[in-house]
């Protein structure tokens, strides 16, 4: 393995490679190294394709800002013909594609060795990585008892175990920020349609859920960010245009921002004391840092949105599942029981239902905008707890609607997230602290709709007044 081959971030491998200091085949080699040396711990990397990734060397790599760099892509969208994927289900296990997404094609153009995907729960659904197809959960490199998070749970095990420098993920509810929080890294959910969808869907659960990358730097998802931003051939809609970039953004701080500091969650129910702490210690970083923070809390009906949410996902799950089926019954067999209990749900939804579903997401929308107005900047925790342990929310329950929005499911332990899915808003994770026992934690800053240039900006100045890169889980390279 090459020397510091876990310690560096993506960008710092490409320079080596552009340096001539190493070889891509030699960086692959120590990402294969690395996934045969602590997958079987993990269960994280699934579906290696060697062969195409050396193809990919051979053939020439795009000169793009990560050329050689190792890269997994996540076991659920960014569709490609080289790259089968089972979308988390025993259902659709090894699917193939007749042609590669937007979102791959422009990931491949960073010049990326992309050789294999990371585990993800079955349709997306869970902050937790533990489906059925992958035999067994997947674990945290920090704590091996505990979840990664999800859906993104294999991509945040992989990057935090030094595998890869940085991964592909996706976030409808928080699948990019769950993950960072509980692995110790930056996870980043862009302003609505900033990245592509096509051509494989025109908008995920209602325009809620898009990509996103997994990484140790603030500098590489930014330079991630430009690489792929922009609408598709056709898109739906457009993110409003960017300003100078996200990698031009980071190299200076941003104007002094008006901090809200909210230390319960979005409904006023007291969090984890681990995560008001970090809250606190957040805010007195950025008061040192001359932003202006005060306490205040959005009076949008969050709990409204929540539950809107959870039957427009119920309604998506469904969708995915009886095109697979190309009209065969539903078999137990091949859909676990929280997926076989959003079918269910589903079925009682008219399509009014839904459509008042999409508009309350929609006036949810308008109401985070409307508490904006005079903040730029509001501080929460990522989760409301520490990171989960494995089996906490395992898929066996057929109770859908509990599993999101029962007192102890989905919705009261990752409160924060869903709500920028809904309102479209930029929001990231950062790694600021960690639990007396170890465990990582994340505080969460959303801004503005369209500012992601800003937020970005300020997430690399916090970086580089409190930085995480030394942090290494017990379980690394």
């Amino acid at each position: 393995m090459i020397e510091g081959y876990g310690t560096m971030d993506a960008t710092a491998q490409a320079a080596l490679v552009a340096r001539g200091e190493v070889s891509p085949d030699e960086l692959l080699d120590s990402a294969l190294e690395a996934v045969e040396r602590l997958n079987p711990q993990l269960n994280a990397v699934v579906l290696i394709q060697e062969h195409i990734a050396r193809k990919a060397i051979r053939d020439g790599l795009p000169r793009g800002p990560f050329r050689g760099v190792p890269f997994l892509l996540k076991d659920l969208g960014c569709e490609a013909v080289d790259f089968p994927s089972n979308s988390g289900s025993r259902l659709c296990a090894n699917t193939r594609y007749g042609r590669d997404s937007a979102i791959y094609q422009r990931i491949r153009a960073t010049g990326v060795v992309s050789f294999g995907r990371t585990t993800a729960p079955e349709g997306g659904i869970g902050p937790a990585t533990e489906s059925a197809v992958y035999g067994g959960p997947t674990r945290n490199p920090w704590a091996l008892d505990r979840t990664p998070g999800g859906s993104s749970g294999g991509a945040g095990a992989a990057v935090a175990a030094g595998i890869v420098a940085a991964a592909h993920g996706s976030d409808g509810g928080g699948s990019v920020r769950i993950p960072a929080s509980s692995c110790g890294l930056f996870g980043f959910k862009p302003t609505r349609a900033r990245l592509p969808d096509g051509p494989y869907a025109g908008e995920g659960w209602a325009g809620m859920a898009i990509d996103g990358f997994l990484t140790t730097s603030v500098r590489d998802t930014a330079y991630f960010l430009d690489a792929c931003e922009g609408a598709d051939l056709g898109a739906p809609y457009w993110a409003p245009p960017l300003g100078r970039g996200h990698a031009a953004a980071i190299t200076r701080p941003p104007r002094r921002l008006r901090v809200a500091l909210c230390e319960t969650t979005l409904t006023g129910d007291p969090i984890h004391p681990d995560c008001k702490a970090v809250v606190h210690q957040a805010a007195q970083l950025l008061a040192s840092l001359g932003h202006h923070i005060e306490h205040a809390r959005p009076e949008a009906d969050t709990l409204g949105m929540m539950r809107a949410w959870t039957d427009i996902v119920a309604c998506g799950a469904a969708l995915s599942v009886h095109k697979t089926l190309n009209g065969r019954a539903v078999d137990p067999a091949e859909v676990e029981g929280v997926t076989r209990g959003a079918i269910a749900h589903a079925a009682t939804i008219p399509g009014e239902r839904y459509l008042e579903a999409v508009g309350q997401v929609h006036a949810y929308g308008r109401e985070m905008a409307a508490f904006f107005e005079p903040w730029d900047i509001l501080l929460t925790a990522t989760l409301a707890e520490p990171p989960a342990r494995i089996g906490r929310f395992a898929h066996d329950t057929e109770d859908y609607v509990a599993f999101r929005i029962g007192p102890e499911g989905v919705f009261a332990y990752s409160p924060f997230c869903a709500a920028f899915n809904a309102s479209g808003q930029p929001a990231a994770s950062l790694p600021l602290h960690m639990t007396a026992e170890g465990l990582p934690i994340g505080i969460h800053l959303a801004a503005r709709f369209g500012a992601d240039e800003e937020l970005i900006a300020l997430c690399a100045e916090i970086e580089a007044a409190a930085p995480w890169a030394a942090r290494r889980a017990p379980l690394h390279v």
